[in-house]
């Protein structure tokens, strides 16, 4: 194994791959990666599978049969993805036993296009979850205002939840406030809260990518000062109210009960700026019981030349609120920005789902 990837491992920090193909389940790449890597989950999204199932012929005879079946677009996108996550799923068991089920995750998205039905979410993540059959999968869901209600009823009906495309600090809270109201209903309706566990995906490099805009604009120097700081320091911050949330007694109650805290999920973690080094969204997020997922150029980087300098502490805390306010100085306004981002995201999100129905439209035709 790596040695620093076991380093970070070490430091408290689960490693997740951003991406899932039948190529790397049937090579024994991404068992590979969990032997000696590090790896302790996945995350997919239509993107990754899109790009999977367009990249070589491993689809074409499950597009074949599916073809004969009559399936139509929609119910071989859940055919075919399911079969995937299901089987990572399987690999990850063993991951899954030995860490208690809080990792050897697999996350599966329900349709973008259900990003503002609450009710159609939940009966999306409820058919997700019983497709692919296994008890460590994790059904993501957008943090959207209707997103938030469908986590809540997800969590209640004992189902695993990754919470996507979170990006301001307002909507994390909401997030933790829809965790623990999903909890508290599927305690009422006796489920075994133990099984639960749900991540947050707070987004780093996209702030980045648009904070760093609006500073280029400016054109000065306490300006330029401040790129490649935000992503990080939304982070850090997002770190400083889950320490308050999950020592509260109300989530006390709910750890006697045997819930675990929902934990933070470092998303988007691939540097999208090339002036920056390649592994800051891992070594500068670093902290126990955390989760980052990375696409596999990340990943191969930390591995090379990554580092474990520190942990998150209480001055990061300081210094990520001086980033905010030094921001607010130069007239970024941070709440226009969150908006902004997660606009974007579901914008990405539906065009990342054409792409995939377009892909998979495409192979049954032609099957």
């Amino acid at each position: 194994m790596s040695e620093r990837l076991d380093q970070l491992s070490r430091a408290g920090v689960s490693i997740w791959l951003d991406d899932l193909s039948r190529t790397r389940l049937e090579s024994g790449d991404l068992s590979r990666l969990i032997d000696h890597s590090a790896v302790t989950g996945v995350t997919t999204n239509p993107t990754i599978f899109a790009a999977a199932i367009s990249a070589g012929n491993d689809y074409d005879s499950a597009i074949a049969e599916l073809g004969r079946q009559g399936a139509d677009v929609d119910a071989a996108i859940e055919a075919l993805t399911t079969a995937d996550v299901a089987e990572a799923a399987r690999l990850l068991r063993p991951v899954y036993d030995d860490t208690d089920g809080d990792d050897g995750r697999v996350s599966i998205e329900v349709a973008p296009p259900l990003a503002h039905d609450a009710e159609g979410t939940v009966e999306s993540a409820k058919a997700l979850w019983q497709s692919v059959g296994e008890p460590n999968a994790m059904i993501k869901i957008p943090a959207t205002e209707a997103g938030l209600r469908a986590i809540s009823d997800t969590i209640a009906a004992g189902i695993s939840v990754n919470v996507t495309l979170v990006f301001s600090l307002t909507r994390y809270r909401h997030v933790v406030e829809a965790f623990v109201q999903g909890l508290e209903k599927a305690r009422a309706a006796g489920h075994d809260l133990s099984t639960i566990r749900s991540v947050a995906s707070v987004f780093v490099s996209r702030v980045d990518s648009e904070v760093d805009a609006r500073l280029d604009a400016l054109d000065s120097p306490a300006a330029a000062d401040l790129k490649g700081r935000a992503g990080i320091a939304n982070c850090v911050l997002a770190h400083e109210i889950h320490s308050q949330l999950f020592t509260s007694e109300r989530f006390r109650v709910l750890e006697l009960a045997g819930a675990k805290p929902q934990r933070l999920l470092w998303a988007s973690t691939g540097v999208k700026n090339p002036d920056y080094p390649d592994t800051m969204y891992v070594t500068g997020l670093v902290s126990p019981d955390t989760v980052n997922t990375m696409p596999e150029p990340t990943l191969e980087a930390f591995a090379d030349h990554g580092e474990v300098s520190g942990q998150i502490t209480a001055e990061d805390y300081r210094a990520a609120d001086e980033v905010f306010d030094s921001l607010a100085r130069l007239g970024i306004d941070y709440a226009e920005v969150m908006t902004v981002l997660e606009e974007q995201g579901l914008q990405k999100f539906d065009v990342s789902w054409s792409e995939l129905q377009d892909t998979v439209r495409t192979a049954l035709d032609r099957s």
